[in-house]
């Protein structure tokens, strides 16, 4: 079998619901009906990758290195880390910065995800905080450099990925070195043995296979560190404008947002019933505060009942029934606000890399008479 044949067999095997996308790297996401739940099961969580996926890891034998701008490099065992560290679970939303990439006109590069590109889980680790403290960081270090050995599906001596974060966000008491997902062992598709952990911050800043952390004296430039990988435009640039990245900022905390479970697009409620609307909202950063739900296209709004999630990086269910709806189509939006007053746009705000969608959902129905 060839290589690409294996990642997709295993695909299959642990996730066989997920829609696959046509791209030289393993990528696929769920459909929204298997979002709704409190904690995204492993057999539902989607699958984001920028190459080649390493051999399976004996997790006995993996290494962590820490080397760069430290006093004293070292080198860790999984076991290690486990005896050393305390071990922490840290329930956290996991997003990929494209997620809802497939709604913007007009289109963009990278892959068109739909709303699946998202999922809460939690997560167990020791802290990167911890990790470093032994090795005695230089005052110089500003950033962490991440490293794995997933490879380029253009060129296998060229990395798929390597991101880092910044030393403030690196120290973080919320950021880990993960083992465990879901109080299982972190699966081999989702990094296994060891990732990063960044609630709030992108996926893409959460390493996968991680088997190096380099600190650095400046911002990491890695594979999909330059250039406008990642980052959004610090201006309105307007579709077909040539691209400077000198116009563009890392993304380093992820929009307030929210998606509805139920019902799904296509329901239909007979006239008279209760509509009952429930999904999930989250953010980076900054603490959701609110959800409205309407259902004339933002005209009025119904708050919904919002409750605590597991944790405040974890996503927050939010419910309401709509009463006294007449008979037609209809459409219901949910519309989540964080804390700073900031909430989901209307309209879809466009930039040129398709990143951090947040306009409100649409979800189509019909009120039978």
């Amino acid at each position: 079998m060839s290589r690409r044949s294996d990642e997709l067999a295993l695909l299959a095997s642990a996730k066989p619901r997920l829609h696959i996308h046509e791209d030289a790297a393993l990528n696929a996401e769920p459909p929204v009906e298997q979002l709704d739940s409190l904690l995204t099961p492993i057999a539902s969580f989607f699958i984001r990758n920028n190459g080649v996926l390493p051999e399976p890891a004996d997790p006995e034998r993996w290494r962590l290195t820490i080397d760069g701008e430290v006093e004293r490099p070292a080198e860790w065992t999984l076991a290690g880390l486990r005896q050393r560290f305390e071990t922490v679970t840290i329930p956290a939303v996991l997003e990929c910065a494209g997620n809802g990439r497939g709604q913007f006109s007009p289109a963009t590069d990278g892959l068109p995800w739909g709303l699946g590109a998202v999922g809460c889980a939690r997560w167990t680790g020791v802290r990167l905080a911890d990790v470093l403290e032994p090795s005695a960081p230089k005052p110089g270090a500003v950033y962490t450099g991440h490293h794995s050995p997933d490879r380029s599906a253009a060129n296998p001596d060229k990395d798929a990925i390597s991101r880092g974060l910044p030393i403030g966000k690196a120290l973080a008491p919320e950021t880990l070195i993960a083992f465990g997902m879901n109080d299982g062992p972190l699966p081999h598709l989702h990094g296994g043995p060891l990732r990063i952990v960044a609630p709030g911050y992108p996926g893409s800043a959460w390493q996968k296979w991680l088997s190096r952390i380099s600190l650095r004296p400046q911002e990491h430039d890695g594979e999909k560190m330059r250039g406008t990988d990642y980052r959004l435009p610090v201006r309105s640039i307007a579709p077909g404008e040539p691209l400077d990245p000198a116009d563009f900022a890392v993304i380093t905390d992820m929009p307030v947002k929210s998606l509805i479970t139920r019902p799904l697009s296509g329901f239909a409620v007979t006239s008279g019933e209760p509509l009952r609307v429930a999904g999930f909202a989250w953010s980076g950063a900054t603490p959701v505060a609110s959800v409205a739900v309407s259902a004339d296209d933002g005209l009025s709004w119904r708050e919904a009942e919002l409750e605590a999630g597991e944790g405040p990086f974890a996503w927050r269910p939010f419910s309401v029934e709509l009463k006294g709806l007449g008979p037609g189509p209809i459409t219901v939006i949910a519309r989540a606000t964080d804390i700073s007053g900031r909430s989901q746009p209307l309209a879809m705000p466009w930039n040129p890399r398709g990143y951090c969608n947040n306009v409100v959902q649409r979800v189509t129905g019909q009120i039978i008479p």
